[in-house]
């Protein structure tokens, strides 16, 4: 009997969530997330490329799901570039970015083997995908390559089931759950196969990291200037997802490429 392999088990998982995942998007691209993330990534963004016009700039989503972070920025005048493992997931893409799909380009691609030159973007995008990466020290190798000189990383991402690992994040998510229970939020999991989920998670390195030291280690032997923002989610999150995810907060690491001029 031949067991899945983790791409296989992963590719299967998110295909399957696309859907779902997709009705996420479309109520964030609906409600004023869309604003709170556009406004927090354009000024990001205009602070490392003063006086520059989004028209000029060309942005890559990593693991773009069903595209929230590529219409958000289509949508300000970026030129943007989408890419995502699973086909499932650029179709909900295409779909949710409607007349702005012509604008996008959308391209099947492993976000830990990205097959674009060296130097090819001034931005890249990500959210919640390094903690689902098999080998995220090559993911950012690629990404730190396809950036120009003077390059832009944001990547925001949290410390994803770690209580799989720490018996302290254990004791908080098990807190998290019976806070949820009683409020009158709706429960993120449901629909969802967490035990799939967790299956996946059990076989990638970083759930059990100390994140966001590990992440700012490695960008940083990658030649990146490299902080990280740990308050960030008190800016992006909604309220479902504060109480959801109490115990686990959203941060963002920023990576900036060196110009040229200070190589």
């Amino acid at each position: 009997m031949r067991f899945a392999t983790y791409e296989e088990e992963n590719i299967h998982y998110w295909t399957h969530r696309a859907s779902g995942y997709s009705g996420v998007n479309q109520e964030e691209l609906a409600s004023d997330q869309k604003t709170v993330w556009g406004e927090c990534i354009a000024g990001r963004i205009a602070s490392r490329f003063p006086g520059r016009a989004p028209e000029s700039i060309r942005i890559l989503d990593v693991g773009t799901g069903p595209g929230f972070f590529a219409i958000i920025l289509a949508e300000r005048g970026y030129q943007v570039t989408a890419v995502d493992y699973t086909a499932s997931m650029l179709a909900e893409a295409r779909r949710n970015a409607g007349v702005l799909a012509g604008k996008i380009d959308f391209r099947q691609m492993n976000a830990e083997e990205l097959l674009f030159a060296d130097g090819s973007f001034d931005v890249l995008v990500t959210r919640n995908v390094t903690w689902n990466l098999h080998a995220p020290e090559k993911a950012y190798g690629h990404w730190t390559r396809v950036l120009a000189p003077g390059g832009l990383l944001l990547n925001f991402d949290a410390n994803w089931y770690r209580y799989l690992w720490d018996e302290q994040a254990q004791l908080a998510h098990s807190a998290d759950r019976e806070n949820l229970s009683r409020s009158d939020v709706r429960d993120e999991t449901a629909g969802t196969d967490v035990d799939a989920m967790e299956r996946i998670a059990r076989q990638t390195p970083l759930s059990m990291r100390h994140r966001p030291d590990w992440d700012l280690r490695v960008l940083e032997k990658l030649g990146l200037q490299a902080a990280a923002d740990e308050q960030i989610w008190k800016q992006v999150w909604t309220r479902e997802e504060r109480v959801n995810n109490a115990s686990t907060p959203m941060f963002l690491i920023e990576g900036r490429k060196p110009w040229l001029w200070e190589n």
